[in-house]
């Protein structure tokens, strides 16, 4: 009956005329009748292709299987029909099943990567040495090298480059659908892919990068040595090039609507509707074609993914842009300073504590009280760098009851405080808030000093602040150049390089108890100071942070664990391009 059901509805679609609406609104049935069979136990692969006017379902392949013989690995393909080149544009979703454990890792693996890749871009020059160096190192530390180590022919390589990739490919489709939702969240991927794109073109030889175009239907051939001959007077006029540089640079003749960039900034020779460009500035063009590949698939996707909300995938992935991916603070004690007693925190907090933990304890040290979220941020903190429940209490009642009585204390705030201990109610164990979910949580509002000063506090107000701890003003004017474009967390991290005589963080502070932990290392001498900072340039356009929805990592991790079978998962890539 099922197969009757879903059927008839595949007829319907392939005898229905090439109305647009109509197209959709069939489309619409189909997918939720895929749905529905997927939750029951069948197998179905599909594939959708798009143009500008239509959308168009390709069914793959239709089997019905038992449920339990669903748990398998990718098929296998012919690899050089899948990954024939190691650039991609990514046009075709992958298909086949993936176990629980590697759909989060192949996520989290690409997630870190694109957030190293932005705050490169914030440091440096896309084009220098210094962003190359900064990136491959990074890599190299989180054993990622493979996403910028992709090259070469599959004829030559062995199954291990097939998988990385694999991994490559399905990663980046997992994220396009965390990151299709809303135009911020667009943004911020595309262009951390692209910049990803560029810096793996920028490796390529030039054989790899001519095969990769003509695959992808680039048609961009270097000119003959006889039209770079007839052309060579007007190719060393035009890009200030000797003679002999020219000579032994490669041209390539594209149509000038392909790079009116160019065009605009007159870096190019035209001729005949044609531009030519030398093959430093090819990128130029390839980086045009993917990002509108790219925006056109993202939103295509969006519009699509309502009709997949009654899987488990939307809430899956709707925090995924916000997961913290660093160490975990629930129950970690500082390797450096062992526990902390309430008499340290002051000296600590002048210290080695970040910028809005500091605004927290100087408040509460000035008015002998916090409000809810700043009792709650400042508090999971305090735990998270080795604050026992016992001397969290005499912390708090020591403080609280200068405005108020013991009395009051014990009923109105006890209760909480061990609550974040996990020793009251659903007796959970709460982690210290990372910068993200600092970042992305309530607004602090009259006579509230939570969240991340960075981000919540106007500039006027976070340059005195600034200026109050004697931070110098080049690099108080380059933290708020930071803060205003949005790169809070990097702002953060120069910060603290700063405060700490220029010591270098290659990771950047993503969490404020790694604030607090890399401050002790450098204090206790186990970083030694030889990794010298470099002041972080401005930039010459605004890049706007994403902003982020208010659910919690912990609350991903759960939907994570509720996912019994990941097969669903990868079907829904498949059928959104």
């Amino acid at each position: 009956m099922k197969e009757v059901i879903l059927q008839q509805s595949w007829h319907k679609l392939w005898s229905n005329d090439n109305d647009a609406n109509q197209d959709l609104n069939i489309i619409s049935n189909v997918l939720l009748d895929l749905i529905y069979q997927y939750l029951i136990g069948t197998r179905i692969f599909l594939e959708i292709f798009v143009d500008i006017k239509y959308l168009h379902l390709g069914l793959l392949e239709m089997q019905f299987v038992p449920k339990a013989k669903r748990q398998q690995s990718l098929r296998t393909q012919n690899e050089n029909i899948l990954y024939p080149h190691s650039l991609q544009f990514y046009k075709h979703a992958p298909m086949g099943s993936v176990t629980l454990e590697e759909f989060e890792d192949l996520a989290l693996e690409r997630l870190k990567v694109l957030r190293l890749i932005e705050r490169a871009g914030a440091k440096f020059n896309k084009n220098s040495q210094e962003y190359k160096d900064m990136i491959f190192s990074e890599l190299r530390k989180q054993n990622l090298s493979h996403y910028c180590k992709l090259s070469g022919s599959l004829d030559t390589v062995n199954k291990e480059k097939y998988d990385q990739r694999r991994r490559d490919h399905i990663s980046h489709f997992i994220l396009r659908l965390a990151y299709c939702r809303r135009d911020d969240l667009r943004r911020w991927f595309i262009t951390q892919e692209v910049d990803l794109f560029r810096l793996r073109f920028m490796i390529e030889t030039s054989q790899v990068k001519n095969d990769f175009m003509k695959y992808n239907e680039l048609n961009y051939q270097p000119i003959e040595d006889e039209e770079k001959e007839r052309l060579i007077d007007f190719l060393y006029l035009g890009f200030n090039h000797s003679v002999q540089k020219v000579q032994l640079t490669k041209f390539y003749k594209v149509p000038f609507i392909e790079v009116l960039d160019l065009v605009k900034n007159r870096k190019v020779f035209l001729e005949e509707g044609y531009a030519y460009i030398p093959e430093d500035d090819l990128i130029i063009t390839v980086l045009s074609a993917y990002r509108s590949h790219l925006s056109h698939a993202l939103a295509i996707t969006s519009r699509a993914l309502p009709q997949l909300e009654e899987t488990h995938l939307i809430s899956m992935l709707s925090t995924l842009h916000q997961r913290y991916i660093g160490t975990d603070y629930t129950n970690k004690k500082s390797n450096f300073s062992g526990e902390v007693s309430p008499d340290q925190i002051d000296s600590l907090s002048k210290s080695s504590f970040p910028l809005c933990m500091k605004n927290l304890h100087e408040s509460l040290r000035k008015n002998h009280h916090l409000k809810y979220n700043g009792r709650l941020q400042y508090g999971l903190f305090l735990k998270g760098i080795g604050l026992t429940l016992e001397d969290a209490l005499k912390f708090w009642r020591e403080e609280f009851t200068k405005v108020m009585d013991v009395d009051k204390f014990d009923k109105q705030y006890t209760y909480n405080i061990r609550y974040n201990y996990g020793k009251e109610g659903k007796r959970a164990n709460f982690s210290p808030y990372s910068c993200m979910k600092i970042i992305t949580s309530n607004t602090p509002g009259a006579g509230e000093f939570h969240g991340c000063p960075f981000k919540h506090s106007d500039q006027s107000n976070l340059k005195q602040r600034l200026q109050g701890l004697n931070i110098n003003s080049s690099a108080t004017d380059n933290i708020l150049d930071l803060s205003s474009r949005g790169h809070y967390q990097i702002a953060c991290t120069r910060f603290f390089e700063v405060t700490h005589n220029e010591t270098s963080v290659d990771q950047g502070i993503s969490h404020p108890n790694q604030y607090f932990e890399e401050s002790q290392k450098i204090l206790t001498g186990v970083v030694k100071k030889d990794n010298v900072a470099k002041p972080i340039p401005r930039s010459q356009s605004s890049i706007s942070s994403h902003n982020t929805s208010r659910k919690s990592g912990t609350e991903l991790e759960d939907n994570f664990e509720e996912m019994d079978d990941m097969e669903d998962v990868l079907s829904c890539l498949n059928g959104i391009k």
